[in-house]
């Protein structure tokens, strides 16, 4: 099974820990959120500096790179789980980015539906911010271990906009929510986005070792327990003073 997909499950573990028990050793270990550092295809070099952070996983956000160059990231981010936007690959290509240690890929709703039965690799969904409500509840029944919501280009901070939006995925989805953080984020805006139920946060692959580092620790900083994760309790709708039936019961007894 997918590295990556493991500490999301031991996160899952460590948020739903029942009220008067103690949390074990492990689930105290398991960080708050995950951090997964956004890399691009150039940078095979200053891949290594996943592994300097500890961060949780390593992302390669170019479309398309090639074998070649993801087994060599893979190299320099040493036991860090390493994933791929693979946008458009087929799965040749994919099971080709499995065979040189790819952990995980993510991809949008216009890959082949062939690679949902893969199972060499976590598979992730990759959605818009604008996705019909429908179509995301729907993708609880897909055979993918999480999403990732695609935020804006340009963005320079979270916004309102960016919670409501998280806070909308995450009460539709039964499954680990991610976002791209829009650059370096504080401290209240990092415990506003795990307050809303997010699971994991990708660094720009702009990100210094410092900004990772400090990323990190922020990470480390956030509340321990169990969050109000999602809301999915039906729809109750009020109800006053009795039944119907029984009140038009009640009215012909009268009349006899």
């Amino acid at each position: 099974m997918s590295k990556f997909v493991d500490k999301l499950q031991s996160l899952s573990k460590s948020s739903t820990t029942p009220i008067g028990f103690h949390p074990s050793v492990a689930e105290l270990k398991s960080p708050a959120m995950l951090l997964i550092a956004g890399l691009s295809e150039t940078q095979v070099k200053e891949a290594k500096i996943v592994a300097d952070v500890n961060a949780d996983a390593g992302l390669i956000l170019s479309e398309g790179p090639s074998a070649k160059i993801v087994k060599q990231v893979v190299e320099a981010v040493g036991n860090v789980p390493l994933g791929v936007f693979v946008k458009g690959m087929s799965e040749e290509k994919i099971n080709e980015l499995a065979s040189v240690g790819c952990d995980f890929v993510v991809f949008d709703i216009k890959i082949a539906a062939a690679v949902l039965s893969k199972k060499e690799v976590g598979k992730f969904l990759m959605i818009e911010p604008s996705l019909d409500q429908g179509l995301v509840r729907a993708i609880n029944s897909l055979e993918v271990d999480g999403v990732f919501i695609n935020s804006r280009d340009g963005d320079s901070f979270v916004a309102v906009e960016h919670l409501l939006v998280c806070r909308r995925f995450v009460e539709l989805l039964e499954k680990p929510v991610m976002i791209s953080l829009p650059s370096l984020v504080t401290k209240a805006a990092l415990t506003s986005l795990w307050q809303a139920g997010i699971d994991g946060v990708v660094a720009p692959s702009t990100e210094s070792v410092e900004a990772l580092a400090e990323l990190k620790k922020m990470i480390g900083d956030l509340p321990r327990g169990a969050r109000d994760r999602r809301s999915k309790a039906g729809v109750v709708l009020p109800h006053y003073g009795g039944s119907v039936a029984g009140e038009e019961e009640d009215e012909e007894e009268e009349e006899v």
